[in-house]
């Protein structure tokens, strides 16, 4: 994900091109750090934004392949507000279900586009985490992404993967719903909400290239990947 797009989510404001403003999170400090990530499974394109028209980007752990994404450290206080900011809620309180969501990999807090939270794995002893729909990727309609989400998405895939702009339009073309436009990103949130202690429910992603699989213990912070 872009980084001045992710400041939305920290800031407030609205994203170029985009049609929403974000009220931010209650804590908008910068986030510790940030690195490209490659999730396994894929990326596709669905459903209707209200943020920036055209289809939306979801993950699916379960589909062939890896998503190059974007891990942003941030405490867990800032990944739920962040989360409830994607949630279309009002930001303000802990995420309850991050704990289940490290030590089971997936916890929905209702049938909303994302209201599915998975843990991608542990990164550095913290808990990767990402927002997603909770159907697959066959279950609902494809439709491709907007012109201006797609930059949006590239811009990322530039300032974090450093790939040039024949490989991110491959990329992102082949994703399912696309049909010819791009899309991808990641962030890595420092903890997400409450101290996440990370469970053997789910695996550890490796930064830009395989998982690795053997959780460390979490001192309260996470990461969060972002797809969109």
């Amino acid at each position: 994900m872009d980084a001045d797009r992710f400041g939305c989510y920290l800031a407030g404001g609205r994203p170029v091109g985009g049609l929403r403003e974000h009220p931010g999170c209650r804590d908008s400090t910068p986030p510790r750090q940030d690195r490209p990530v490659l999730l396994p499974g894929g990326l596709y394109f669905a459903l209707e934004s209200r943020t920036w028209t055209g289809g939306m980007a979801f993950y699916d752990p379960e589909l062939p392949g890896v998503v190059a994404a974007r891990a942003y450290l941030l405490s867990a206080d800032q990944f739920a507000d962040v989360a409830a900011q994607e949630m279309h809620r009002v930001p303000g309180g802990p995420l309850d279900l991050v704990e289940a969501a490290v030590a089971t990999g997936r916890v929905s807090t209702g049938p909303g586009r994302y209201e599915t939270v998975l843990c991608a794995g542990i990164l550095d002893g913290h808990p990767v985490l990402t927002l997603t729909a909770p159907w697959r990727a066959g279950d609902v309609p494809a439709n491709p992404p907007a012109p201006a989400y797609l930059a949006t998405i590239a811009r990322g895939l530039r300032a974090s993967h450093g790939w040039t702009e024949a490989r991110i339009a491959d990329y992102l073309a082949g994703r399912s719903g696309a049909a010819g436009s791009g899309n991808s990103g990641a962030v890595w949130l420092s903890s997400t909400r409450q101290p996440a202690h990370p469970g053997s429910g789910a695996p550890s992603p490796a930064p830009a290239g395989g998982p690795t699989r053997n959780p460390a213990p979490s001192d309260g912070s996470g990461h969060t990947s972002a797809t969109s």
